[in-house]
């Protein structure tokens, strides 16, 4: 794994430039989808605004996970260029849509019904990033053949202290590449719902969005069970609770969004002049 590019004196961070390539990617599939709604929007501004406040908040998600840790050491955890927490960034990105839907009058939902493929897109595509650098989002060790060993990862796995000997492993064991998984899940969730949200379709506004909501957190769950984070309540993980708390959001989302459309036909038919009613 190659964690810096050494170029001179200059060290650039591999995460970073697999960061922008996520962006970019991000970029391309709301630029489309703005097109086949034809809707006049700038996506290359909409995503820089969105990429600065999903690293802001998914840095401090990260940092306020150890809030002793962040009391001794406030400067190295929040300078260094390690530790991100997805949630952390979903959060943040989502007040920063809703902001920009208002902005470019396409309305705060709609703005989120429009995102939600480019940010499966964006979170698979910078989890290469991830897997690049070795930062750690890996798995636990595995006799798999696909297994990948991380010697000179930001988290190596090999050698007296890397992550197989804390498991009990032979040093030199390899470990499942989650960012792997996680980018073929989340290509295969852009998908569909690049499909569901196509012209045409009439879904209530919102409920794409709680869709991203519940197959993201359903998708992060699964794969918490074979990666190396700490466990902190009824076996589970940060990173399950928040994707629990995803998939709740995401059921309500759609429930709320439902009844909302629901509430405005009924209103809309009871405005309607009679000769419009269509006989039942």
């Amino acid at each position: 794994m190659y964690p810096f590019i050494h170029i001179g004196h200059l060290s650039i961070g591999t995460f970073g430039i697999l960061l922008w390539f996520a962006a970019v990617g991000a970029c391309w599939v709301l630029y489309r989808n703005f097109r086949r709604f034809g809707l006049d929007a700038d996506a290359i501004s909409i995503v820089a605004v969105v990429a600065i406040c999903g690293i802001i908040g998914s840095k401090l998600w990260h940092v306020l996970e150890t809030p002793v840790e962040l009391w001794h050491h406030p400067v190295d955890l929040l300078f260094n260029r390690a530790g991100f927490a997805w949630y952390g960034g979903l959060l943040v990105g989502i007040a920063a849509l809703l902001w920009q839907g208002r902005v470019y009058k396409i309305g705060a939902l709609r703005m989120l019904d429009l995102a939600a493929p480019s940010a499966a897109i964006g979170y698979g595509l910078g989890r290469l990033g991830c897997l690049i650098s070795g930062d750690g989002d890996y798995g636990k060790p595995t006799h798999l053949p696909w297994g990948i060993a991380f010697p000179h990862g930001l988290v190596p796995t090999t050698g007296p202290f890397g992550t197989c000997a804390e498991w009990g492993w032979p040093s030199s064991c390899r470990v499942q590449p989650t960012p792997i998984y996680e980018l073929i899940v989340a290509l295969f969730i852009a998908w569909i719902l690049w499909r569901r949200s196509a012209p045409g379709t009439r879904r209530p506004l919102g409920q794409i969005t709680g869709e991203y909501l519940i197959l993201s957190g359903i998708a992060r769950f699964l794969v918490e069970f074979i990666r190396i984070n700490p466990r902190i309540l009824w076996g589970m993980s940060n990173a399950q609770l928040a994707s629990l708390g995803s998939i709740v959001a995401g059921i309500v989302l759609i429930g709320w969004a439902r009844h909302r459309a629901a509430r405005i036909t009924a209103k809309t038919q009871s405005q309607a002049p009679e000769s419009q009613i269509q006989p039942t």
